[in-house]
C-alpha cells in the first residue's frame, strides 16, 4: 500500500508540474511587452537570415554577401548553419541576394531576388540542403525589389515582398507588398492596396500568420531604427501593435555570443555606432522562440544578434496585441 501510495503521489505531482508549467504566461517586460532576451552577436557582416526547424534540427538560412569577413568566393551565395553544431551547408545560389527561407511538408523553400532592386523573384526548394531546384517565381518589369518572406496559409502560400520602386506602386522606399499561390509556380500579384505603408519608411522582413490575422514584422526610424508589427486580416487594413517596437538598440547588442570569433573582429564590434535594430526573423524549437535580427549603423557596417523569447509563436504574436 506503500508503493502504491508513492507512485500515486509521485503521479499526481508530475500532472500538477505538467499543467502548471504548460499554464504558464511567457514572460513580459516592465511595459507588458514579449519579452525577447538578447544573447548578443554571433558574426560580423551578416544581416538577411532565416532561423527555421528542419527534420527536427534548427539551421540559420544565411544570406552571405559579397563582403562578408570570410566570403572568399568574390560573389554573394546563400547556405544553411546548424544552430547547434555551426556545420555549414554547401553554398548555393551564387549571384543571389536577399534571401529568405521557409519549411513546408519536409522541404525547405527559398525565395531571393537575382539582383538587388531587381525585378525577378526566384524560388529555391531542397528535401536535403544539398540538391536545389530553382524557378522564377514571377518577374515584374519596372519594379525594384528586395527582402522576401514566405508564408502558407490553408492551402495557399502569401509571399511579402519588399518594393523600392516605381513610386507609384510604393510610395515612400521601402514597402511591404504580397503575392499569393497554390503551386509555388504560378501567382498572383495583389493590387497595389494590399500593402504597408506607403507614406513613410517601413521596410517589411517578417511575415507571419495566426487565427485570421497577418503579421509583419517592419522597420521603422523612430530614435533609431527600430523593429515593429502591424496585424491585418486582409493585408490592406493595418493596426498598429500598442506595445512597439519589438526591438530596439541596446548595450547587449555588443555583448559577444560566439566564441569562435577573432579578437580583430571582436575590436570591431565594440568600435562600431550601433544605432539599429532590424531584419528580424525566428521560429520556434522545443517550447520557444530562436530569433535572429541585425544591429549596426544602417550604412553597411551590420551585425549578427540572436536572441530568446521563452514561449511559443502563437504566445508571442497574440503578445503585441493585448485585449
Amino acid at each position: 500500500m506503500r508503493t502504491q501510495a508513492k507512485i500515486g503521489l509521485v503521479f499526481l505531482l508530475g500532472l500538477f508540474t505538467f499543467f502548471t508549467v504548460s499554464g504558464k504566461k511567457p514572460l513580459t517586460d516592465g511595459d507588458g511587452r514579449p519579452l525577447i532576451e538578447k544573447i548578443g552577436t554571433i558574426d560580423c557582416d551578416m544581416v538577411e537570415t532565416t532561423p527555421v526547424v528542419f527534420k527536427d534540427k534548427v539551421y540559420r538560412f544565411e544570406y552571405v554577401r559579397k563582403n562578408y569577413w570570410n566570403n572568399q568566393t568574390g560573389d554573394s551565395y546563400f547556405r544553411f548553419v546548424n544552430h547547434e553544431t555551426g556545420k555549414t551547408t554547401t553554398p548555393f545560389a551564387k549571384g543571389f541576394h536577399f534571401g529568405s527561407a521557409y519549411v513546408s511538408d519536409n522541404t525547405v523553400y527559398v525565395t531571393a531576388v537575382d539582383r538587388v532592386d531587381g525585378e525577378r523573384i526566384f524560388i529555391f526548394s531542397s528535401h536535403d540542403l544539398e540538391n536545389w531546384d530553382k524557378w522564377m517565381a514571377f518577374e515584374l518589369p519596372g519594379f525594384g525589389m528586395f527582402n522576401t518572406s514566405l508564408i502558407k496559409v490553408e492551402k495557399r502560400f502569401v509571399l511579402m515582398f519588399e518594393v523600392g520602386k516605381p513610386a507609384k506602386e510604393c510610395g515612400v522606399r521601402f514597402t511591404a507588398r504580397f503575392a499569393t499561390s497554390t503551386d509555388l509556380k504560378n501567382w498572383e500579384i495583389l493590387t497595389s492596396d494590399h500593402n504597408y505603408a506607403m507614406d513613410r519608411y517601413t521596410a517589411p522582413h517578417c511575415l507571419r500568420y495566426l487565427d485570421g490575422y497577418y503579421y509583419d514584422f517592419y522597420l521603422e526610424v523612430h530614435e533609431g531604427f527600430e523593429m515593429r508589427v502591424v496585424r491585418s486580416k486582409d493585408l490592406i487594413h493595418w493596426v498598429s501593435s500598442p506595445l512597439n517596437p519589438v526591438l530596439k538598440v541596446s548595450a547587449i547588442d555588443k555583448q559577444i555570443a560566439n566564441n569562435n570569433l577573432s579578437d580583430n573582429l571582436i575590436r570591431k564590434i565594440a568600435a562600431s555606432e550601433d544605432c539599429n535594430n532590424s531584419d528580424i526573423d525566428f521560429c520556434e524549437f522545443k517550447g520557444k522562440l530562436i530569433i535572429n535580427y541585425s544591429w549596426g549603423n544602417q550604412r553597411g557596417m551590420e551585425f549578427l544578434g540572436e536572441a530568446v523569447y521563452y514561449g511559443t509563436q502563437k504566445q508571442f504574436l497574440k503578445g503585441w496585441f493585448p485585449r
